[in-house]
């Protein structure tokens, strides 16, 4: 089967390439995004294979089906960026990674939050130049503080779990709850306890309608004054803007992010020799207790495996005319 790759980088051709070691299919690498304009890149591919980043609305999937392409293959669990109702009428099926693994994406939020807590991203550009001067960079214990989990999904769980490790009282918030989260020793709360009490607020959810900017300017209003954020899901979750007046007066105490709402024009690409035009995003570096990585928590190589497998089993499950095991269908 001829494939179209899009957004691909060094690790998808090492890790794809493996994983169709044996299935065989074309598998055809672009660096660029999918969008209205590389469309021409994938006339004549069965399929193509995407990441959250690319662009799959009405236009695109009309103009994908119309050269031959009969498969969206996700590299995500993520699907926002997808129209499913456009896929449907052009007769494209769409599939992604249902689950890979949960551990990646739920240590590096315990990262985010363990660097902006003790500030090591502070400290080791002191110490490079050689200031040992620890004025300014001192942390609070987690042992003993309230942690929020909002989304408590597989990722959600993990991090859950972590937290408790480190002698947390962790409070959850989901649409449906999770007999194991409770187990766990955690318990739901719903968004008004969960402001005036947690010191550290973890976002694990997907983006939806629903769930666009949960986090504005009324929800950081009532947070306890100076608490954590951090989100390793997805970028519109959160409003930027309102969390840059958070920031300033001291409302938020520091902002912990893998994505961002805008992302898909940053992410993924090396833009040191440029300059990013983005003056929000430019806004949220200038804060000294915000960090930020390129949306990569995901990016372990026990991920990339399953998500490469699983990709390439979609293919070629397609290929055989057999029912796709992780399709997306409309609700």
């Amino acid at each position: 089967m001829k494939v179209a790759v899009f957004s691909a980088r060094s690790y998808d051709r090492e890790f794809l390439g493996a994983a169709n070691a044996t299935a065989g299919h074309q598998l055809n690498y672009f660096d660029v995004r999918l969008t209205a304009e590389t469309i021409p890149l994938a006339i004549g591919s069965e399929a193509v294979c995407v990441l959250t980043n690319d662009t799959v609305n009405a236009i695109v999937l009309k103009a994908l089906a119309a050269g031959g392409t009969r498969l969206v293959a996700l590299r995500s669990t993520g699907f926002n960026n997808v129209d499913l109702d456009a896929a449907a009428q052009c007769g494209i099926k769409v599939v992604r990674v249902i689950t890979y693994s949960p551990y990646s994406v739920a240590e590096h939020a315990v990262a985010l939050l363990l660097a902006l807590n003790r500030k090591i991203h502070r400290a080791y550009n002191r110490t490079r130049e050689s200031n040992f001067a620890i004025d300014g960079l001192m942390g609070f214990d987690l042992h003993g503080k309230t942690v929020a989990v909002v989304g408590t999904g597989k990722i959600g769980r993990v991090f859950a779990r972590i937290m408790l490790g480190f002698g947390c009282k962790v409070l959850g918030h989901d649409i449906s709850r999770s007999t194991e989260f409770e187990a766990l020793g955690a318990r739901y709360a719903e968004f008004g306890e969960i402001e005036a009490k947690a010191d550290i607020i973890s976002l694990h959810c997907p983006l939806t309608p629903e769930t666009q900017h949960m986090v504005n300017a009324e929800m950081l209003a009532h947070l306890k004054h100076g608490a954590l954020l951090i989100n390793t899901s997805r970028g519109g979750l959160l409003d930027t803007r309102a969390a840059i007046e958070a920031l300033k007066t001291g409302q938020l105490g520091g902002l912990g992010l893998d994505v961002y709402e805008q992302e898909a024009n940053l992410f993924f690409r090396d833009l040191s020799s440029t300059v990013v035009t983005d003056d929000v995003f430019e806004r949220l570096l200038s804060f000294p207790n915000v960090i930020v990585t390129g949306h990569q928590a995901f990016f372990t190589r026990e991920a990339i495996t399953t998500i490469c497998e699983t990709t390439i089993n979609s293919l070629n499950e397609l290929a055989a005319g057999k029912v796709l095991s992780n399709e997306i269908r409309r609700s």
